[in-house]
């Protein structure tokens, strides 16, 4: 399974909580000539610069797929995490340290996992065929179901916007065969 950071947003250049905005045009331009297997099934979390990304990367229309959603940050998306840090900095501290913590009003970590996780093995099977593109919450979760890490423990990992990480499916869990590589352009 090829999982893709879905393309920059502005969001992203201004270190903000992810909420769904659109994909950088340049960043679409790189998707573009990413390379996937034709016989690939692409699948996007249904926010919009997940589906562009997607779009763009495989010539077609994804499967959309709300397990891949980037978590419901509540009352802090789309803010800074700077402005999270000053203003909220007991809720934030709560967050990074616990899982089940959700002190945005939105969807904690854990509640992220535990959807990426019953995704993921859903497809489990077809593995090998699978393409996803989403940001990057989901793609720590994945990490972390695959490595069995508690999600605040996957937050450590930094996603660049169009890395890849690849997961190959075993008996019994996951393989993870690299991490945030650099899309070759």
């Amino acid at each position: 399974m090829l999982i893709i950071r879905q393309a920059g947003t502005p969001g992203t250049r201004r270190a903000c909580f992810p909420a769904p905005e659109d994909a950088d045009p340049p960043g679409l331009a790189r998707a573009a000539t990413l390379t996937l297997p034709d016989e690939a099934v692409v699948f996007a979390a249904p926010w919009p610069a997940a589906v562009a990304t997607a779009r763009a990367a495989s010539g077609r229309e994804p499967i959309v797929v709300g397990a891949l959603a980037e978590a419901d940050y509540g009352t802090w998306a789309g803010r800074p995490f700077a402005e999270i840090a000053e203003t909220e900095p007991e809720g934030l501290g709560a967050w990074l340290t616990d899982p089940d913590a959700a002190p945005h009003g939105g969807e904690s970590l854990a509640e992220l996992g535990a959807r990426v996780a019953a995704w993921l093995e859903s497809v489990h099977v077809d593995a090998a065929r699978v393409v996803a593109v989403c940001d990057a919450g989901p793609v720590r979760a994945a990490l972390a179901h695959a490595l069995g890490l508690t999600a605040t423990r996957a937050a450590l990992f930094d996603i660049a916007p169009l890395s890849r990480t690849e997961l190959a499916a075993r008996p019994g869990g996951w393989r993870i065969a690299h991490v945030n590589r650099k899309a070759a352009l």
